[in-house]
């Protein structure tokens, strides 16, 4: 992985073709919320459909959580969409057949040749895609395991929420003086309140 991605870095704002075949970029996929950021070696690699297979289980609490995730692999738009469908997915996956993140992030997985793939990696971002955690997949025991996850988005979410504890006498006072930005989903700036509390 490239030196300079590391935690409280910015991580890259790449813009893919999603699963639908639109162009996203990473920032308009996190909007304001915490997100993970798979980078995949694609449906081809059985590890990678298990993990994938674990994410399907929390998804569900991801989405309850207002929180967002992305799997990106090297694989094609046909190959994307099977690989989604295959695992069950209902998130975003991105497509980065020309291996422009592999490339540029300096994760490609030279062992393997044939495929050519990334180097797996996962990713957790704070609001404004601030790097949080990173984790090396290429050993499978180097992934995240759910709750691994579910840890990292509680202190994301603890941090990136000015709400998180409404029985603060600082949050009870917001509401009373009608600082609605000051809570989830409000206010267009909710994300900027964080650093006015700071």
């Amino acid at each position: 992985m490239r030196l300079d991605i590391v935690p409280s870095a910015p991580f890259p704002d790449y813009e893919l073709t999603d699963h639908t075949a639109k162009r996203r970029r990473l920032s308009e996929i996190q909007g304001s919320d915490p997100m993970i950021v798979v980078l995949s070696r694609g449906g081809y690699c059985p590890k990678d459909r298990c993990h994938h297979e674990g994410l399907v289980q929390l998804h569900r609490e991801i989405e309850v959580g207002y929180c967002q995730l992305v799997t990106i692999s090297t694989d094609n738009l046909t190959e994307t969409n099977e690989y989604r469908s295959g695992v069950g997915a209902h998130w975003t996956f991105l497509s980065d057949a020309g291996r422009v993140i592999q490339k540029d992030l300096e994760i490609a997985e030279y062992t393997d040749p044939s495929h050519n793939p990334m180097i797996p990696h996962v990713v957790v971002l704070e609001p404004g895609l601030i790097i949080h955690k990173i984790y090396n997949g290429y050993w499978y025991f180097g992934r995240p395991t759910m709750e691994d996850l579910r840890q990292d988005l509680r202190a994301v979410t603890t941090k990136c929420r000015p709400d998180w504890d409404l029985t603060s006498p600082v949050t009870r006072g917001a509401w009373q003086q009608g600082r609605k930005e000051c809570f989830y989903p409000y206010g267009k700036t909710y994300a900027q309140t964080i650093h006015e509390q700071d």
